[in-house]
């Protein structure tokens, strides 16, 4: 925020050499010597005030007690402005928010209202002279009936103050908690950039350029250019969410220099594994063949014409996995480990595909040699799972609940038709295989949903 709350007084309603001087008399002299300015100046050395005695005399001193009382009043009124306006431009460097600038519009018409006291305080003093030799009673009188009239608007004015003050106290104590976060988190800023550099410096001692971590600590130049010009530019709470910036980005390329070593390293032994896994699944994608030509020999064409492809897929997988560890290796020579990582994450992916495409074929050879064997075991296997679902559909019921008796029916019935398939002089094992593994699977679902639902009812 910019606004700058007022002067106390205004050099519109105060002459301000005046206001000066009597504040410099007030501060130099001190309130408890005020009370000396109501001797007869005889004292002061060689005055030439005549004595009078009777009723003028002490209507002066009167008089000069209530100027003595009103310069007091102002003098607490102005050094409670004065303390204010502290605690005003303290929440305003902080703070911009609505309840901020109410609390600095309401110090400015306040500030108004003190100018209009003080004016007049200045005014009464400026009217009468008390060290007159002809003083007259009457004048004293007025005077001091004058004077205290501005001692009591004064009075009122700082009461006034003081009660604004009190309301001050919440975005007072949040303004202090911000300024005194300050200079810490600017400290920790600069720590944390010291600290970043110092980690960058060591990663290149051991032939590392981090280059691209150079790059992002390079960036945060400008940022502590502005927090060493200083919240009275910036703001604080812009210097504070800068700070607070720039130690966490400072943190993190502090921690990834630290641990660029050891990437490094992961990078190196991933790259060894690879090539070795390649070259194993280049053997492997070779015995693909020899098992495609017993399969087309001993079963339907249904049993493997899936799997025709699997050869051609592996090496040309191979291929490019091989091409993308080469590649691998360029950006690790060249140091550009997110390139580095992300091609060795391809190529992990290609020999996963690979590698199961590959376990695809052999896995079908060896099921489809048990099937063809022994089909009861396939057979029994799946009746017991679909009896024992329907023993748990029954369980505290006279009736099945449809829901779960449907699909265990139609779950039976698809078992007596795979069983079918096997009679002929061909059957179709992979099919036999497929739709066992389709009943299981439903038989699970209703499983799980039985015991959902009796879960939830306890």
């Amino acid at each position: 925020m910019t606004a700058t709350p007022p002067q106390p007084y205004s050099s519109s309603s105060v002459p301000r050499a005046h206001r000066q001087a009597l504040r410099d008399t007030l501060v130099l002299v001190g309130l408890p010597l005020l009370a000396a300015l109501a001797l007869p100046a005889a004292f002061a050395g060689g005055g030439t005030r005549r004595w009078f005695g009777g009723r003028a005399e002490s209507q002066r001193a009167e008089a000069q007690a209530a100027k003595d009382a009103a310069a007091a009043a102002f003098y607490e009124l102005d050094t409670a402005q004065r303390d204010l306006r502290i605690s005003i431009e303290t929440i305003t460097a902080v703070d911009d928010s609505p309840a901020a600038r109410r609390a600095v519009a309401d110090f400015q018409a306040i500030s108004g209202r003190i100018d209009e006291a003080s004016s007049r305080y200045i005014e009464a003093v400026d009217a009468h002279d008390l060290d007159r030799d002809d003083l007259e009673a009457s004048v004293a009188a007025h005077a001091r009936a004058e004077l205290t009239r501005a001692k009591d608007e004064l009075g009122n004015v700082k009461k006034e103050l003081d009660r604004f003050g009190d309301s001050l106290g919440p975005l007072l104590g949040k303004a202090e908690t911000q300024l005194a976060r300050l200079a810490p988190a600017v400290e920790r800023a600069r720590q944390g950039l010291l600290a970043a550099s110092n980690a960058l410096d060591a990663v290149r001692e051991s032939g590392l350029r981090a280059d691209d971590l150079a790059a992002r600590l390079a960036a945060l130049g400008p940022e502590l250019t502005k927090l060493n010009q200083g919240a009275g530019q910036h703001g604080v709470p812009q210097t504070l969410e800068r700070a607070e910036g720039v130690a966490r980005e400072a943190g993190a390329i502090r921690a990834e220099a630290e641990r660029l070593p050891e990437r490094a390293a992961e990078i190196d032994r991933r790259l060894v594994s690879l090539r070795t896994r390649a070259e194993a699944l280049t053997t492997r994608a070779g015995q693909v063949e020899p098992v495609l030509s017993e399969l087309r020999r001993r079963f339907t064409v249904a049993c493997w014409q899936d799997l025709q492809h699997v050869p051609d897929q592996a090496a040309q997988n191979v291929r490019q996995a091989e091409q993308k560890l080469r590649e691998a290796r360029v950006a690790r020579d060249e140091q550009r480990w997110p390139d580095a990582t992300s091609l060795l994450s391809t190529v992990r992916a290609l020999l996963n595909t690979t590698d199961e495409s590959v376990s695809a074929a052999g896995d079908r050879l060896r099921r489809l040699n048990a099937v063809q064997k022994d089909p009861q075991q396939e057979i029994d296997r799946t009746r017991f799972a679909i009896r024992d679902a329907q023993r748990l559909a029954m369980t505290g019921r006279t009736t099945p609940d449809p829901r779960h008796a449907r699909p265990l029916d139609d779950s039976v019935a698809r078992l007596d038709r795979a069983v079918a398939t096997l009679e002929g002089r061909h059957p179709d094992y992979w099919h036999f295989l497929t739709e066992t593994e389709a009943v299981r699977q439903t038989v699970a679902r209703v499983v799980a949903q039985i015991r959902e639902e009796r879960g939830s009812t306890h």
